[in-house]
């Protein structure tokens, strides 16, 4: 009986280390990748546009994606570059071009650390992020540019989401 059970944990063993062996660590460029993903669109009521909800995918090899509530110091400081890690910039289409608009409340926003707290650093994911677009915007086709910044200053490549006309259902 104790030979079962020995050779019984032995195969268990074995099996545990063969698939563990055959697990792949993920690897993926210290420099940040994302990808749109889909912008989701809510209405309110009277069918005028209130928010959009942004989705994106990213992957980092290195896993230092994200700030900290005390990161506020140089280069993370307020009104530096560097505040936002994740930088959204939105354009309206105006006489068929489209054009920058500098919101007085900002789509930018600051992920928190996402570093895992694991050996293996690399991180991939998705990301929600709620624009509130309401007052609705002046034009009614609008889209979004947006790009990430790791905490070594790496910025990922920018996505564009497609044109988003925002005319009432």
């Amino acid at each position: 009986m104790k030979k079962q059970i020995f050779f019984f944990l032995l195969l268990i063993a074995v099996i545990l280390s063969i698939s563990s062996g055959c697990m792949k660590k993920q690897v993926f460029s210290d420099t940040p990748e994302i990808s749109y993903v889909g912008l989701e669109l809510t209405y309110d009521s009277a069918r005028f546009v209130r928010k959009g909800i942004l989705t994106i995918s990213y992957q980092d090899g290195d896993g230092d994606i994200g700030l900290g509530t005390g990161d506020t110091f140089p280069p993370y400081q307020k009104n530096g570059p560097y505040y936002y890690n994740y930088v959204i910039t939105h354009f309206e289409k105006q006489n068929g071009v489209f054009r920058q608009v500098f919101d007085s409340i900002p789509f930018s926003a600051r992920i928190p650390v996402l570093t895992p707290n694991d050996p293996n650093k690399a991180i991939r994911g998705f990301i929600m992020d709620t624009l509130i677009l309401y007052p609705p915007p002046l034009h009614d086709t609008i889209k979004f540019e947006a790009f990430i910044y790791d905490r070594a200053l790496h910025k990922s490549n920018v996505i564009t989401t497609p044109e988003i006309i925002l005319r009432r259902k």
